[in-house]
Formats: structure tokens, C-alpha cells, sequence
């Protein structure tokens, strides 16, 4: 079988698809895939260390205020489904699955309108852009939440909830044999593994900073690693070195987070956005978690995401607001956590977070889209 996969911009786009990718591949070990992005997105990083061929095509999305490259934009989605074609012919897929991103718009227009089999796999509760444009032209589209329906006016034979696809290795390592692959010393007590997605978000940084002089530093029973994300990097790095922080070797600081199912598997706290690809690794895993959810999103679907957790007892919830004021907030509640006492805590949100996972969600899919294969050649 032949796929050709697109989705890009973010880790929440671009590792769903490499999970699906991925489950392919090891149930069809001749399948053979490539991959569409942009030229910007992480998917270039992302795509080749998965071993994946990758192709571009240029678009972006349109600005919510008035701009010129609206203009830009809108040529793009007219004229970048015909380049799409060109990369569709010459790969000659059976298959061909997005998961969001405005990259999933040409190539899965193209696709559809050359008879082959399509899929979309949404992942947030919210439909994205790309996913409305495209729900009448596709065969399928997986759905991470079943109120996702809603948001959409295909018909409703096209949707089937799945869950997340989550990459392999998030729930088959142990916290001990985690720690054995990291190198990490048993000195440690608690490791803390923070991140702010792949691009960045300076209010998660500053905070996880702030935790880091104020409390990291002053405990080292305790192993923090922490990801900026790529636009914060340079920043974030300059600020580290100014508060003395790589001075400290239980404290680490990295762009990126390749080996995310170790390092979370290793982890006995995270502190993260509260995107639904991120929810689902830390709900298979179950693991102790803090959000601080991104307030820049549509109809602001990760703080939603984090307050249906936290009421549930399977998190702790920050908005970025309440941590203005050197985090105060965030340091005491991991303070808190990393105790004795707070054990007890940890293993409760442990318990009721696993009961949001969906393990069978890369079986669910790689058997549907088989399915759409063989419909398709009927």
C-alpha cells in the first residue's frame, strides 16, 4: 500500500500523523509513505528523524484582522491544490490521510478530487479550518471527541470517534526503565519534564524560569528538564543563563523534546499546554500533570480541554493570568506535589487521568482506513 500523509505547523498536527504512519508501517512493514508539509512547519524536523520522505507545497492561513497576505493566502488555497496534484501523480498513493493544519487543505482536495481514498483525523473538540473546508470532500474524518460532530455539517455516516493515535513507546516503558535509557542518576527523586510546545510560548517559559530559580535550585533531590519550543529558544536560553540556571546539573534545557515517550514515561510531574495530542500522551501514560493551557486558540478549546481533567480530579489547571506575578501559584503547587504527601494527590490524578485514554486508537484507525481502501476498489 502506497499513503501519502500531510498535516503540519505543529507537533499537535505533525505526530498524530507520524502515530498513524507509524501503525501502518508496522502492520504492513512493505506500505510505502511520504509525507506533504510546508517549508516553516516542524514537520521538516519532525518527518525525516521518523524516516519519512517529505514534499512541500506552499500555503498559509488567513489572518483574523485585515491584512495583505490575506490576499496572499487566498491565492494560495486556490492554487496550491493543483501543485498537490503534481506531488499525488507522481507518488501514485492508494491512501492518502491529514491530520489539520492548512497544508491538509490542497493535498486532500486534490486527493478526493481524483477518486482516492481520503481521511482526516481531528484531534481537538473544536474542527479546525482545514477540516470544515474539506468534511464534503473527504471519505472519513476520526474524530478525538464525539461532540467534534457537532461543529460539523458533513453527513454523519463520514464520522467515527478514535481517540488520539499516540506514537509507539508511550505506554511500554516503565518510570525505572525510562530513567535507565535517560542515563538519569537515582540521586534524583522526582523528575519534572515541562514543556511549551513546538513553537514556544513565552508565558509557559517565563513561569517554568521562575520554578526553576525559586524552587529547581533549591532542591536537588529533584531533575527539571524543560523545552522551549523553537521561536522562544534563543530568548528563553539568554534568560537561563542570566538567572545562573546552567550552572545547576540537575536543571536542563533543550528546543525540543524528540524522545517524548521516554522522557514523560520517566517523568513524575509535567507542566504543559493542554493541546488534546498532549492530553491523550499524558492520559495513556497517567501521568501526574499541571496545564496551563494556551489562551490563543480557537474558541479557547485547551482551557476547556484542561477544566474537563480538572474537574475530574486528573490534573491541576493554571491560566496564564494567574501567573503574572513570578508564578507563585504554580511553584506552590508543585511544591506541594513533589512531597510525601503529596504522593497521595499524584496517584489520585494519575488513576482518574488513564480514564481518558483510548489504547486501541491506532488499531481503530489502521483497520478503517483498510476498510475505505477496499471500498474504493469495489
Amino acid at each position: 500500500m502506497r499513503v501519502l500523509m500531510t498535516g503540519g505547523g505543529t507537533g499537535g498536527h505533525v505526530n498524530p500523523a507520524l502515530a498513524i504512519a507509524n501503525t501502518i508501517k508496522q502492520n504492513d512493514p512493505d506500505a510505502v509513505i511520504e509525507y506533504v508539509g510546508t517549508k516553516r512547519g516542524i514537520e521538516n524536523k519532525l518527518v525525516p528523524k521518523a524516516g519519512y520522505p517529505i514534499h512541500h507545497v506552499q500555503v498559509q492561513g488567513l489572518r483574523r484582522s485585515l491584512s495583505p497576505a490575506n490576499i496572499k493566502a487566498a491565492w494560495l488555497a486556490l492554487t496550491s491544490p493543483g501543485k498537490a496534484k503534481k506531488i499525488i501523480r507522481e507518488f501514485k498513493p492508494d491512501l492518502v490521510v491529514g491530520t489539520g493544519g492548512y497544508v491538509s487543505w490542497p493535498v486532500c482536495k486534490a486527493a478526493a478530487s481524483m477518486g482516492i481514498p481520503t481521511a482526516l483525523h481531528e484531534s481537538n473538540a473544536i474542527a479546525g479550518v482545514a477540516v470544515k473546508m474539506l468534511q464534503n470532500s473527504v471519505d472519513r474524518i476520526y474524530l478525538n471527541f464525539e461532540k467534534t460532530g457537532e461543529t460539523l455539517t458533513c453527513p454523519r455516516e463520514k464520522l467515527m470517534k478514535v481517540g488520539n493515535p499516540v506514537m509507539k513507546g508511550f505506554s511500554s516503558l516503565t518510570r525505572d526503565e525510562a530513567r535507565r535509557q535517560l542515563g538519569i542518576p537515582d540521586k534524583y527523586k522526582y523528575i519534572i519534564l515541562s514543556y511549551a510546545g513546538s513553537m514556544g510560548a513565552e508565558k509557559v517559559n517565563d513561569a517554568v524560569l521562575c520554578l526553576m530559580r525559586e524552587f529547581t535550585a533549591k532542591h536537588p533531590e529533584v531533575y527539571h528538564i524543560h523545552a522551549t519550543g523553537s521561536i522562544e529558544l534563543e530568548l528563553c536560553t539568554s534568560q537561563f543563563k542570566e538567572m545562573g540556571l546552567d550552572q545547576y546539573e540537575n536543571i536542563e534545557l533543550c528546543e525540543y523534546i524528540y524522545d517524548m515517550p521516554v522522557k514523560m514515561a520517566a517523568a513524575d510531574l509535567t507542566i504543559n499546554r493542554a493541546g488534546a495530542m498532549t492530553v491523550s500522551e499524558l492520559a495513556i501514560t497517567g501521568k501526574c500533570a499541571i496545564f496551563i493551557p494556551s489562551p490563543n486558540v480557537a474558541e479557547n478549546h485547551q482551557y476547556k480541554n484542561a477544566k474537563v481533567l480538572c474537574d475530574a480530579g486528573a490534573a491541576g489547571l493554571f491560566e496564564e493570568k494567574e501567573l503574572t506575578d513570578g508564578a507563585k501559584p504554580l511553584i506552590a503547587e508543585v511544591e506541594m506535589l513533589l512531597t510525601e504527601e503529596g504522593k497521595k494527590i499524584r496517584d489520585e490524578r494519575s488513576e482518574q487521568i488513564r480514564r481518558f485514554a483510548v489504547p486501541q486508537s491506532n488499531k481503530l484507525i489502521y483497520q478503517d482506513l483498510l476498510k475505505l481502501v477496499a471500498e474504493k476498489k469495489k
